[in-house]
């Protein structure tokens, strides 16, 4: 009898283990790839304003010297330009980004994550780009 019970207790943790969530929906495979994208540059908003404020500094020097190299000058003041712009970018993105889905239907809430991975994709690129310009002029 306490066998017969023992059995049927494990057969029915088995049965609720087995049909119970089979993993992540494909909507919150997607989300957590945006979320991803959006992780690899986050870290470097800091460094984005440090190096803001490095290019302006070195246009500001080159402008204060007696012959000025006015060429220069305006390739540091357009790198201030991409990376102040980049960082506003991630600031704009993460603005407008939903966390909740409530009211959507799995086929919006897709569409939506799908333009959100777009977006954050060319935030991520933009910022990698003056940073790698930086990296280039800064040295």
């Amino acid at each position: 009898m306490k066998r017969t019970i023992l059995y049927l207790i494990l057969a029915s943790f088995t049965l609720l283990y087995a049909c119970g969530p089979s993993g992540p929906s494909e909507n919150e495979i997607l989300r957590a790839e945006v979320i991803a994208v959006h992780d690899e540059v986050m870290p470097k908003m800091g460094q984005l304003k440090s190096l803001e404020r490095k290019a302006l500094e070195k246009a500001k020097e080159l402008q204060s010297q007696e012959v000025v190299d006015s060429v220069a000058v305006e390739k540091y003041k357009a790198l201030a330009y991409d990376l102040n712009h980049a960082h506003e970018a991630m600031f704009e993105w993460m603005h407008q980004y939903e966390q909740l889905d409530e009211g959507k239907s799995e086929e919006e809430l897709e569409e939506y994550l799908d333009t959100q991975m777009i977006l954050v994709s060319e935030v991520n690129v933009e910022m990698k780009t003056a940073l790698t310009k930086a990296d280039d002029l800064l040295k």
